[in-house]
């Protein structure tokens, strides 16, 4: 059965991964950070600034895939954050080759849990699994707008 829901699942050779950002991202709190400093960093140039409820998007859909990777994913095998032109791409590697059931078909309960993938499908676009040696990546983009003059 094909995923409806315009996520993608591939199968890829990827490199090694090698530090995704500088310094060591161990857990959700140091990704949070570096995604904000890259969106900022990228969108405050020119006297220009992002919509701080796009940062508030950006850093949820961040927890709960650094999350997810912790939980269920063996571990945090790497983060990336990218800017682009419509926003900031990010990738998050962990060590388990398991796609996430809800890639197939969003819970349609929450018993307990289950709320991550749906905020993650709502907030991100773009949204990509790929099954690498030894593990997996998911990508995001979320897109960022430029602040509006007050």
């Amino acid at each position: 059965m094909e995923p409806t829901d315009g996520i993608t699942t591939t199968v890829s050779a990827v490199a090694p991964l090698g530090a995704a950002a500088p310094g060591a991202v161990g857990g959700a709190a140091q990704a949070r950070r570096y995604a904000e400093s890259v969106a900022r960093a990228q969108w405050g140039a020119a006297g220009r600034g992002v919509r701080e409820e796009d940062v508030v998007d950006l850093l949820l859909v961040v927890s709960e895939l650094v999350t997810n990777a912790i939980r269920h994913g063996g571990g945090l095998a790497g983060f990336e954050a990218r800017p682009t032109g419509e926003g900031l791409w990010i990738a998050v590697h962990d060590n388990s080759t398991v796609v996430p059931r809800a890639v197939y078909a969003f819970p349609t309960t929450h018993p307990g849990g289950g709320y991550g993938w749906p905020l993650v499908a709502r907030l991100a676009r773009d949204i990509a699994v790929d099954l690498r040696p030894g593990g997996k990546t998911i990508s995001a983009l979320v897109p960022l707008r430029p602040a509006t003059a007050p």
